[in-house]
């Protein structure tokens, strides 16, 4: 019988394909363990979706109205959601992936001048957004995309209806509110 010799290097080679296939097979178990969820997670799990659904509710309507309170495709729901998403972006400086959506929202025949008027008023928004709070930057989104004429002043008058659009109808006669408070200034006089 005769043995047959190895050259060292490719003996030196298995030795090294032998202990990386142990680590991937070691490596594995750990990653496939990690990914449970703990008993802490499943409770929040119930949770999230009366969350999830409150938020989906709360999104049909801001859809609703939109479609109610503007004419044309800026009132579309694709228009209203890739629109408002651009903004966003836009607004946090993530102004590659706004581009990506602005082709999106125009291959849809949205209106391009309608996201440049609501990021125009959401700018006249700036002081009162909390960067720390998203609701707070959402809601000054949909407002000024409902009415990109929206002021400061009125949107403080407008932010607490805004569920209906019956409200924000009374938001425009608010800001002449302004005016008349002029009037007593010449009564000081």
């Amino acid at each position: 019988m005769r043995r047959r010799v190895l050259d060292p290097r490719v003996a030196v080679l298995r030795r090294f394909a032998a202990a990386g296939l142990a680590l991937l097979i070691g490596s594995g178990g750990a990653f496939a363990q990690s990914g449970s969820p703990t008993p802490q997670d499943q409770g929040k799990a119930p949770t999230s979706a009366a969350d999830a659904n409150k938020d989906n509710q709360r999104k049909a309507d801001e859809f609703v109205e939109a479609a109610q309170a503007i004419n044309g495709p800026a009132g579309n729901p694709e228009c209203v959601w890739l629109g408002r998403r651009v903004v966003r972006l836009m607004w946090r400086d993530d102004l590659d992936t706004a581009f990506r959506h602005l082709d999106l929202y125009d291959r849809f025949g949205c209106p391009g001048g309608h996201v440049q008027a609501t990021f125009r008023c959401l700018t006249r928004f700036g002081g009162q957004i909390d960067p720390k709070v998203a609701e707070t930057l959402d809601s000054r989104i949909h407002v000024c995309w409902i009415n990109p004429g929206a002021q400061p002043q009125a949107a403080a008058a407008a932010n607490p209806p805004p569920a209906t659009a019956g409200s924000a109808a009374p938001a425009p006669a608010a800001s002449p509110s302004p005016a008349p408070s002029a009037a007593p200034s010449p009564q000081a006089k």
